[in-house]
Parts: structure tokens; C-alpha cells; sequence
């Protein structure tokens, strides 16, 4: 894994220094997104995601974008791929026949979690199941004990037994997760080599590979969800790696992973866990990098496709990070109801809100927009491809917000004719709503969705939602964006150029960095700090070999981190650690920093309760480029010029209204736009909403304030 990592730095090293071109490459449920870096320009397109063989949508787009780029595939430096298809296959329950070696007495800890209802009041809620159902979940006699050492030896027998009983089921995929791995994964790896020994083909995960820390339950359920998505992870990537050959693209391909940073294509057949929001991550980190290049300390990033909308808060210029993330959310926005994965991720909120989510009427006549999606196949009623259920896209097609011939840059023609007829059908009809008032309260449902999930997350944050900047990316985020803010009480927003491929755009700006984790139980007070801090110097030592390897000379950046809480409590706060070996000076002081972060969590602190430490992290990173400064005040702004005018309906005055239409790319910087308007470009449509004023930056970002006029 090592050597994987020191290649990606020195390709991407070599790269840069060659002047070759970078291929960003982002599969979503609807569209995939590319974005390819030649000599400082920027090309960007779009095409339908090729759902039942995923690599053949990618294919197209390579071949159209170096088309449009005039250069061939050897020109081709790095590839940097993201997508949706781990998070699809847990969601859509798509994966491996997948069995759970464990610790005999504990096969139902996948079924009892965390032993609490995370819905308290419902007598009928549904808990996820199981990835891995009970009688594939089989016992192993061994025992390890909480500090590493052998209690019982591992049953090597019971093994071989249960290898054939593997076989005779024909199971793809194994996962093993033994109690107390990650102190000791000796018993772990053992089995790993009986079962290869055994069954070659069989794919092996062991819990400590993947998340070696402790709490057995989000580690064991980790380990199975690795397993489950394995082989058909593998073999999509396998498959594109050939493909490209075919192609004459020879570069490396890499491989973006949920907390934003780059692995090979080995490591993520390995450990295809990693990949669960590769996507989404991509546009956290776009946003990150144009928060800093516009000086903005508070932003909220919203990032809406086809199939879903994501939210991440960043603060100065760093998206929030985290080592838990949720897969397939049985109840949307409560916490608790999916599946745990243990990896390190990008703190955001992820809602099925896109273009292609479905709009109908419930039982009590209310509209409800998703959280399912008609995805590519078929798609919206208005791609004219067999899908009959209206969606957001075929609502604001009826509004007047896209241009049904140059929708994705003219690749999909629109049929205004199939979004109204499904609209009325599904919506208009039963509430008795014109198929423009339908569209409009769609509209109006899935705003409020994205606009709650936002709250919701900067809620549990402690943060004022109002004193955050949007900047709002993906096909669907700037026609909402204005009207979402309005909800949340955001008078800025930001669109940058490439917005409809932001993901995409994100991977080619991803950072070099690598986070070591380990858990190390201990009470603050009592700590050995000389075992600590060898612990922590191992970790700096690897993970800054690694960096190394392709920032060599650049001066490195270090962040230590702990888990800690009272003694007694379930879940920890993350405090910052000193950049140095720690002394038992620092320890009333880290106790001060935990009690001031759970004073602003909780309101209250517990004076004489003990501090217990749990796990600690520990990130080395290169630095980042520092962004460009641009002169505002050298480009005199002037009232834009509409290249025509488009009818927009206003559900304020019942109506359809002749409004202003602007080409983003003859716009020039300090062009200025008086809402209502419409400022349309290949990939994605910005709706400027009356009281609301647009300019073009000095980037030529389009920067919406509301309450500005001319």
C-alpha cells in the first residue's frame, strides 16, 4: 500500500512538472461528469450514465472531451476517477454473497447495533437489515483480550470447516471480524491465508484492514460492507482499466476516496469501502479551494445532481472531516438509521433531491419530491426515453428554467410536452393544479428538502447557517441555489465556471495528504505519555515517508487529533493536539480544550468526572497552491447584454414572464445582472430570482447578492 501511495504522488508530481494533461472522470446516477486540465484550460462536458456497464459512459466522455481538448490519449498524464457505484450497490442492496466470520458468541452483533432505537416515539420503525444475513454469519472459537493478548487460540479446525461450508454455498465474499482485532489482528490475518489457501477465488476482508479502531460493531459492519461491494467494484474497475489500454490511455488511473485524497487502483479493489463518497468528496473540495481563493471564512457548499443534493459546511477554507459515515439512511436526516462505516470522509449531509427525483402526491394530497430518482435509464419523463414519472428536471423544463435544446450542452433533447403531460398526470391533476403550478410547488418541496437538510446539519454543528457564503455546483445546484438561501437566510452565493461538472473539476485540486488512525484506550490523567508519544512518532514517521514520496521538497504540515470523553460516556469529542511529543503540562490543558468543546456542544461540563482518551489521528499534508489574488476593482462594472429573452413562470403573479437570457461565456468580468433573469451555459442553468443582483467576478465566477439592484 505504501509503494501505491508514493506512485500516486510522484505521477501526479511528474505531471505537473511535464505540463501533461489531467482527466478528472465523476460517474453519478444520472450524468457522468469530466473535466480535463491542458496546459491551465479547462475543458468540461457531459454525458448519460451508462447504468448497466458504467465504463462504457466513461469511455464516450473520454473520447468526446479529447475531441473538444485536440489532443490524443498519450497526452494524457493522470486520470483521477470518482463515482456513486459503491454507495449504489449498498444502497440497492446490489453486492456479493457475502458471509461474517466472527468470534463465536458475537455473530448477532451486526443484528443488535447499538442496542437503542434511533426513532424512540414509532412502534414500526425499520432497522436496516444486515448486509449479511444471520446464517451466513458463522462463529470461531478465539478469543483476544482488549489489550492485544491471546485468551483463546484460533480453532484453525473450525476454520477448514467452515471454508468448505463457504464453498458448498457458494459464497463470492468474505468478511472476518474478530472481538478486539484492532489491538491484535493476528487471529484475523490467520484466517485471511487459511481461506486463500483454501478458496483462491474467494475475497477476503478482515476488519482490521479496514478500520482498525475500536467499537466492534461500526468496525464489523465496515468489514461487511468492504466485502459486499468487493467483487463488483473489482470487476467495474478492472473492466475500465482495460478499456482504457484499449483506448491507448497509459497513464495511471487513481482513484478519489471519501475524505479526499487520491489511492491506486490496487488499494481500491482492496478497499472499495474507501470509495463510498468519492463523489461528493470531489465537490467539497472544489469548494474548499474557492473559498480560500475568495477569502471567505463560513461556506456552505451545495452540490445538487441528478440524483442527490450534498451539503458541507467548510471553515476557513478546511471542509469539516470525519471518521463515520451512514450508507443508506433508512428514514431521511435521522441519524442512526443507516449503516455505519468507519473510514475517514468529508463531513456532509446527502439528500435524495436531484434533477431526476421523482415528484407525486401522497395520501394526504401534499406533494413529496424523492428520495428515489429515475436516475439516467430511463430518466425524466422529458428525456423522451420510457420514463412516465414527472421530476424536478421535467418541473423546471415547465418553468421555463432550461432550454429543452441545449440541455446538457445539447447532448439530451427535452419534450416539454412529456414533462407537462407527466406533471398534470401525477401532480396536477389530483390537487387540481395547471401543470405550471404543479411544476412550481415540485419546485418550491424539493427547495425546502435541500434548504432543511442544511439546517438540520449546521444545527447539530453549532453553527448560524445565516453567516455562511453558498457556492453552489453540480447540474442542478444554480438554478435552486437563490431560492434556497433565501430559505436558509444566505444573502451571498457563489457560481463558478464548470459548475455543472464541480466534482469532476474537485478531483483535479484534490490535496496530498495521508491520515494514520489508532486506538489507544487510556484516562487522561494517567496517561504513559512515553508510550503515547512513540505511538505518535511511528505515525508521523509513516505518514510523512509517504507525502514525501511526492512533495519532497515542500515544507509539510502536521495535525494531531484525539477522541475523548467522560468516563462513562458513549460518544467523544475530537480535540486538537499539540504538534510536538506531548508533556504532562499539556494534560490539564487538553482537558480545558475538551470541556470548552463540550460546554459549546452540550451547555454544561462535569467538573469532577474523569477524561478517557480512545483513538488517535494523526494527517500530514503538502501545502496547498496559493490561489491568485484578483483586483475587483479593475474590472468596471457595466450592465450585461441578454442575448434574448425566456419565459419563466412566476408563481407570484400566476403567469409566465418575458425575462432577460444570458450566455455565461460572452459574459465579461464585472458584467452585472438585475433579477429576474436567466444565465444559461452548456452544463448547467443559473436562476437569478427578482430582488436578487449577479455579477461576474474577476474569475468570472457569477457572484449573486441578494438586495442589490442598478
Amino acid at each position: 500500500m505504501q509503494r501505491g501511495q508514493r506512485a500516486i504522488f510522484r505521477a501526479m508530481e511528474a505531471t505537473h512538472n511535464n505540463a501533461r494533461a489531467r482527466l478528472a472522470v465523476d460517474i453519478g446516477g444520472t450524468f457522468t461528469d469530466l473535466a480535463l486540465d491542458w496546459r491551465g484550460r479547462l475543458f468540461t462536458t457531459k454525458v448519460l450514465t451508462t447504468v448497466k456497464a458504467p465504463e462504457a459512459a466513461v469511455i464516450d466522455g473520454i473520447r468526446q472531451i479529447l475531441q473538444l481538448a485536440a489532443i490524443e490519449p498519450v497526452d494524457l498524464g493522470v486520470v483521477v476517477h470518482g463515482t456513486t457505484l459503491a454507495t449504489n450497490a449498498l444502497i440497492e442492496r446490489k453486492g456479493a454473497r457475502t458471509a461474517f466470520l466472527t468470534t463465536a458468541g458475537f455473530r448477532d452483533v451486526l443484528e443488535t447495533g447499538y442496542e437503542k432505537r434511533f426513532e424512540q416515539y414509532d412502534v414500526f420503525m425499520d432497522k436496516p437489515p444486515p448486509l449479511v444475513p444471520r446464517h451466513w454469519r458463522l462463529p470461531v472459537p478465539e478469543r483476544i483480550t482488549a489489550d492485544g493478548a491471546i485468551l483463546e487460540p484460533l480453532d484453525e479446525n473450525a476454520v477448514a470447516q467452515l471454508a468448505a461450508e463457504l464453498q458448498a454455498q457458494q459464497i463470492e465474499a468474505a468478511a472476518v471480524g474478530f472481538i478486539n482485532s484492532y489491538a491484535n489482528p493476528t487471529h484475523e490475518r490467520r484466517v485471511r491465508e487459511l481461506l486463500r489457501d483454501a478458496l483462491p477465488d474467494l475475497w477476503v476482508t478482515t476488519s482490521a484492514e479496514v478500520s482498525p479502531e475500536i467499537r466492534e460493531y461500526d468496525r464489523f459492519s465496515t468489514a461487511c460492507a468492504n466485502a459486499y461491494i468487493q467483487p463488483l467494484m473489482a470487476g467495474y474497475l478492472n473492466r475500465l482499466s482495460q478499456r482504457l489500454g484499449d483506448e491507448g490511455i497509459a497513464c495511471p488511473l487513481f482513484l478519489m476516496m471519501s475524505g479526499g485524497g487520491l489511492t491506486t487502483l490496487q488499494t481500491a479493489m482492496q478497499l472499495p469501502i474507501r470509495l463510498v463518497e468519492s463523489g461528493p468528496a470531489g465537490g467539497a473540495i472544489l469548494a474548499s479551494d474557492l473559498a480560500r481563493q475568495a477569502g471567505l471564512d463560513e461556506v456552505l457548499s451545495f452540490d445538487m445532481g441528478g440524483t442527490t443534493a450534498k451539503i458541507c459546511l467548510i471553515a476557513d477554507g478546511t471542509p469539516e472531516r470525519g471518521r463515520v459515515f451512514e450508507v443508506a439512511r433508512m428514514y431521511r436526516d435521522l441519524k442512526g438509521s443507516g449503516l455505519p462505516v468507519r473510514i475517514p470522509v468529508i463531513e456532509m449531509v446527502e439528500i435524495g433531491a436531484g434533477g431526476g427525483s421523482v415528484a407525486r402526491v401522497d395520501g394526504m394530497k401534499r406533494i413529496s419530491v424523492g428520495p428515489d430518482s429515475a436516475g439516467a435509464d430511463p430518466g425524466p419523463a422529458c428525456y423522451g426515453r420510457g420514463g412516465q414519472r414527472p421530476t424536478v428536471t421535467d418541473a423546471n423544463l415547465v418553468l421555463g428554467r432550461l432550454d429543452p435544446a441545449r440541455f446538457a450542452g445539447g447532448k439530451v433533447k427535452l419534450d416539454p410536452l412529456a414533462a407537462e403531460a407527466a406533471l398534470t398526470r401525477d401532480v396536477g391533476t389530483p390537487l387540481n393544479l395547471s401543470a405550471p403550478w404543479a411544476a412550481a410547488g415540485v419546485s418550491e418541496i424539493v427547495e425546502e428538502n435541500m434548504a432543511n437538510a442544511a439546517r438540520v446539519h449546521a444545527i447539530e454543528r453549532g453553527k448560524v447557517i445565516g453567516r455562511h457564503t453558498m457556492i453552489a455546483f453540480g447540474g442542478g445546484a444554480p438554478a435552486h441555489a437563490a431560492r434556497v438561501a433565501d430559505k436558509l437566510g444566505i444573502g451571498s452565493v457563489l457560481v463558478p465556471t464548470g459548475a455543472g461538472v464541480g466534482s469532476a473539476i474537485g478531483f483535479l485540486r484534490a490535496p496530498v495528504f495521508y491520515q494514520v488512525v489508532r486506538s489507544r484506550h487510556g484516562v487522561l490523567a494517567d496517561l504513559p505519555l512515553d508510550e503515547i508519544n512513540a505511538m505518535l512518532h511511528a505515525m508521523s514517521e509513516e505518514a510523512t515517508a509517504l507525502v514525501r514520496a511526492g512533495a519532497s521538497d515542500a515544507a509539510l504540515t502536521e495535525s494531531r487529533q484525539v477522541d475523548m470523553r467522560y468516563v462513562g460516556q458513549g460518544h467523544e469529542l475530537v480535540v486538537e493536539l499539540p504538534r510536538r511529543a506531548l508533556q504532562a503540562s499539556d494534560l490539564p490543558d487538553l482537558r480545558g480544550a475538551f470541556e470548552a468543546l463540550y460546554r459549546n456542544s452540550y451547555g454544561v461540563t462535569i467538573p469532577a468526572q474523569a477524561v478517557e482518551v480512545l483513538t488517535w489521528s494523526l494527517t500530514v499534508a503538502a501545502p496547498t497552491a496559493t490561489p491568485d489574488t484578483v483586483d475587483e476593482t479593475s474590472f468596471e462594472e457595466t450592465p450585461a447584454q441578454p442575448v434574448g429573452t425566456r419565459p419563466l413562470f412566476d408563481a407570484q403573479r400566476g403567469n409566465a414572464v418575458d425575462v432577460p437570457l444570458y450566455q455565461r461565456d460572452v459574459l465579461p468580468p464585472g458584467a452585472r445582472i438585475a433579477g429576474p433573469a436567466v444565465i444559461a451555459e452548456d452544463e448547467t442553468t443559473t436562476l437569478v430570482p427578482e430582488g436578487w443582483t449577479a455579477r461576474i467576478d474577476g474569475r468570472r465566477y457569477i457572484a449573486m447578492d441578494k438586495g442589490g439592484s442598478d
